[in-house]
């Protein structure tokens, strides 16, 4: 099966941006915002969520940080006690600072990877450009068609109302999963 879509190209954020809230005033099926930096307030004007990767990372700063103390007390304690002037084998003071560099380094990595598997990046992967000067000084605004009353005249009129300098139509395969 076969989609259509309108593809609205724009010099500015801001023709972008009031597009985007007239296409989501009528209903309009947006699959995808092209911009060569971020735009500030595009995801509330797209009425994206927030991000949960806040809490991937502090799961995983929590769990080093537990990891680290408990390994650290096991082995300073249980496993191989060693007196170094008097001191207790758990003293937990010494063990801060490098439980600090832990938690943050399993923090670190795991908000990496988590943004890798989300965003579906791997090394090598070759960049799917929608139009050759998006990454430079052009922003993109994707519009798929919903239904029959999808009207193509007003869509296009609509984006080129608000400053879009070339309108394209698409006609994409979807790949059956």
């Amino acid at each position: 099966m076969s989609q259509f879509q309108l593809l609205g190209i724009f010099d500015d954020e801001s023709g972008m941006v009031g597009a985007i809230k007239a296409a989501r005033q009528q209903r309009l099926r947006i699959v995808e915002v092209y911009t060569p930096y971020a735009v500030h307030g595009l995801d509330r004007v797209l009425g994206l969520k927030r991000s949960r990767l806040s809490l991937v990372c502090v799961a995983a700063g929590g769990l080093g940080a537990v990891l680290k103390m408990w390994f650290e007390i096991w082995t300073a304690a249980i496993d191989w006690p060693v007196d170094v002037g008097g001191k207790p084998w758990n003293s937990l003071p010494a063990f801060v600072p490098i439980t600090f560099e832990v938690m943050v380094l399993f923090a670190g990595l795991a908000t990496v990877g988590a943004f890798f598997m989300v965003s579906r990046l791997r090394p090598g992967k070759k960049p799917d450009l929608i139009h050759p000067r998006v990454t430079n000084d052009r922003f993109a605004l994707l519009i798929q068609e919903t239904d029959a009353a999808f009207d193509v005249g007003r869509v296009r009129g609509l984006l080129q109302s608000h400053g879009a300098v070339e309108v394209s139509e698409r006609l994409v395969e979807e790949v059956p999963a």
